[in-house]
């Protein structure tokens, strides 16, 4: 896998530059940190819920750069982004004030400054289950952590080992699977529940989360958070597979990500008390979008059950494409296709989060 490129000239220059946040608002005022606070960059790890591009050259299916993804990105860019507009990771980057998105590791027009202050490895498709990424030709997450050693090796040639160690013990570490196994490799292909029933399986994924978080933490990484699987049976798609003629929210989904969930938040808090000097943080993504899903009218949202493109009921990635019609207000929308929200609601669900774990995740530890 070729990565992106960078002249020399450029990175001597960045040499003197640095961008850390330190007690401060964010950009908008929107985030305020704790006292001696400093984040200096953001780097994540996992699916397409924060790809920003990493499959676009790939080949795979699992791709969405072209229109109609992006109507609603810097004058209607299709990026890589699986969704209109922004994504969680460009909504994060910008309340800590470091920059206005987090791009995507593998654009072939990266910029070296963006070394600083986080790129995302992340690979739509991908997830915690090996088997996953193999189905649809995506990055593995340990492919992404081959690529996060490469970007370590580059980042130190710019700003030397003192100064790189300093930013990776100070970034914000984010990981996010655990969709595409549960919905794409478990339940809707055949590949894993002949060998595993979904107690077992769930284990499986959890332990591959585990022991990614401990080779991240063997690099360096100190400040880790992990989202939750969210309430997948009330996704647009998964409606329509096992949601019944009236396309209700398929419990099995849900269930199996729940269960999930209470594997995955216990792991980590023991992660949290064994790993050095370290913060690992569940972050609960599935109780914020169930709210949203349940009480729309609270948010302003009028559709609920299905995407803004085409149909809105299966269509997602390259079953989405620009002849397809999309919804004329996206703000009424949760979903912008059958499996990815909005921007809109990702704001709402990314403010509430920055403002409930982030200091969580920086707060001092007082273990050893």
């Amino acid at each position: 896998m070729q990565s992106s490129a960078f002249s020399s000239t450029s990175a001597i220059l960045l040499l003197s530059v640095t961008v850390l946040l330190c007690s401060t608002a964010a950009v908008g005022g929107r985030l305020k940190l704790g006292n001696n606070v400093t984040v200096a960059g953001l780097l994540a790890f996992g699916d397409s819920i924060i790809d920003p591009g990493n499959n676009n050259n790939l080949k795979t299916v699992a791709k969405c750069n072209f229109p109609p993804y992006g109507k609603d990105f810097m004058g209607g860019v299709p990026t890589g982004r699986f969704s209109n507009g922004r994504i969680p990771t460009d909504l994060i980057v910008e309340a800590l004030g470091l920059k206005e998105y987090l791009p995507a590791y593998l654009d072939p027009n990266l910029n070296p400054q963006d070394f600083l202050t986080g790129v995302s490895f992340a690979s739509g498709a991908t997830g915690f289950d090996p088997m996953t990424s193999k189905i649809v030709s995506v990055l593995s997450l340990s492919d992404q952590l081959n690529l996060f050693k490469e970007y370590l090796e580059k980042l130190e040639s710019m700003v030397g080992e003192e100064r790189k160690d300093f930013i990776i013990s100070n970034s914000l570490f984010l990981v996010v699977a655990s969709s595409d196994d549960i919905a794409n490799t478990y339940f809707d292909t055949p590949f894993r529940r002949a060998e595993y029933n979904i107690d077992a399986y769930t284990d499986l994924m959890v332990n591959s989360a585990s022991s990614f978080v401990k080779a991240l933490h063997g690099l360096g990484a100190r400040r880790m958070g992990l989202f939750s699987a969210p309430p997948l049976g009330c996704l647009p798609s998964q409606r329509t597979i096992g949601g019944g003629p009236l396309r209700e929210c398929a419990k099995k989904y849900n269930d199996a990500a729940e269960l999930f969930n209470s594997k995955l938040s216990a792991a980590l808090d023991s992660l949290d008390r064994e790993l050095p000097n370290s913060t690992v943080l569940y972050i609960d993504i599935y109780n914020p979008l169930l709210d949203l899903i349940q009480n729309p009218q609270k948010y302003g949202f009028e559709v609920v059950d299905k995407g803004c493109c085409g149909t809105g009921t299966i269509e997602v990635s390259i079953l989405c494409t620009k002849l397809d019609a999309v919804c004329p207000d996206t703000s009424k929308v949760i979903f912008w296709d059958s499996y990815h929200p909005t921007e809109r609601a990702y704001t709402i669900i990314i403010d509430a989060l920055a403002q409930k774990y982030i200091n969580k995740i920086f707060a001092p530890k007082q273990h050893a």
